[in-house]
């Protein structure tokens, strides 16, 4: 394999509690970030929710020359509508997704009395919210009436040919359903680490996983980067991403456990991330620069997700080093010392040493 440094040298686990110092402060930052805009009266939410998980609008436009999503994007935001999400149809060129959030505001009068007030208010949002983009589509050309034909109509631009809604309580579900995929996951590496290594090096793992997790969300409470089901796909890639950088470095350690028995662990352990630093710069290096290249070029489908990627591929490189080895070791050393400390263990030792009391002793014969 390819290696950068040939020897490398450095003590990494003598400087773990600087680095734990900092996952704690930035933890902190975006904790008290949370919790001080949840309880801050007419301030923002703890987090930016996308439409996803907390309702919005879907309308659908047919465009006779469809404009750019950018050009979509910015006619929404001139008319104070942030944080909208334009795709392209796959399978007709002409037509294009626009999700944007429920509108607040005065309801619309409704025809239909009967219904549930609930049922009316979220009816009467999506209406605003039908109006608005309606509103910002006409800046890029005129509306069709939805039974006109666009590509005979002179003058007109697009038309409206489909309006959805996603309900918070359809948004909650996605919600719910996001965290326990995650905590199923973490689980199920928990379990196969402890089976093909070791309970300390699981426990190890698993908390570097939660560390991962928990700083990139505190980045996104901090910028109030929107949390959408990309962001998602990106928060459970890093799962994987994290845990595989571990696990090289725990298979390091068993071999050198057997081939230098005489070692104390916290030399083994930082001679093997010594020498995996090599692998690691290698692998994790291309992921970094690939992520970068989302975060600059890939627009704002892809900013969530480019950017959740971008924060954990790097806290998931440096927790291998700064979270989950000392965690294992720390571990171990507790399980090493009670294990010598338990009756047992002293009862054989005083069984050995007695045993070797009466042990007999061969006499030689004495030449005279």
């Amino acid at each position: 394999m390819f290696e950068f440094f040939k020897e490398i040298h450095v003590n990494w686990l003598g400087y773990r509690k600087p680095f734990i110092m900092v996952s704690i402060l930035i933890l902190l930052a975006g904790l008290f970030s949370a919790i001080g805009r949840q309880i801050t009266p007419g301030g923002t939410d703890a987090f930016n929710l996308g439409v996803d998980f907390q309702g919005g609008t879907v309308i659908t436009g047919k465009f006779k020359n469809k404009p750019a999503e950018d050009d979509i994007r910015n006619a929404l935001t001139n008319i104070g509508i942030n944080d909208s999400v334009i795709q392209s149809s796959l399978d007709k060129q002409d037509e294009v997704l626009i999700k944007i959030p429920l509108i607040e505001g005065e309801s619309l009068p409704t025809t239909a009395p009967t219904a549930p007030a609930e049922g009316n208010t979220v009816n009467n949002q999506v209406n605003q919210g039908r109006q608005k983009v309606i509103e910002a589509l006409n800046t890029l050309g005129k509306e069709v009436p939805a039974n006109a034909d666009l590509a005979g109509a002179q003058d007109g631009s697009y038309k409206i040919v489909g309006t959805d809604s996603v309900g918070p309580v359809a948004g909650e579900q996605l919600r719910n359903q996001a965290i326990i995929a995650t905590m199923l996951g973490m689980a199920g590496i928990l379990l196969f680490i402890a089976f093909r290594y070791d309970w300390t090096y699981a426990a190890g793992a698993v908390i570097a996983v939660f560390h991962d997790v928990l700083i990139t969300l505190a980045f996104f409470t901090l910028f109030q980067w929107e949390i959408s089901l990309t962001v998602l796909a990106a928060l459970l890639t890093l799962v994987g991403f994290s845990v595989n950088d571990s696990i090289v470095i725990f298979d390091r350690i068993r071999e050198n456990l057997s081939l230098h028995r005489g070692e104390s662990l916290y030399k083994l352990t930082n001679d093997s991330i010594n020498q995996t630093m090599s692998r690691t710069i290698v692998t994790n290096g291309l992921v970094f620069l690939t992520v970068l290249a989302l975060v600059l070029f890939g627009g704002e489908v892809l900013r969530g997700f480019s950017l959740a990627l971008f924060v954990g591929a790097i806290t998931g490189t440096y927790s291998t080093i700064a979270i989950a080895s000392p965690i294992a070791i720390w571990w171990q050393g507790k399980l090493g010392a009670a294990k010598m400390n338990t009756p047992e263990t002293r009862i054989d030792k005083d069984k050995k040493l007695a045993s070797a009391s009466r042990r007999s002793v061969a006499r030689r014969p004495v030449t005279r």
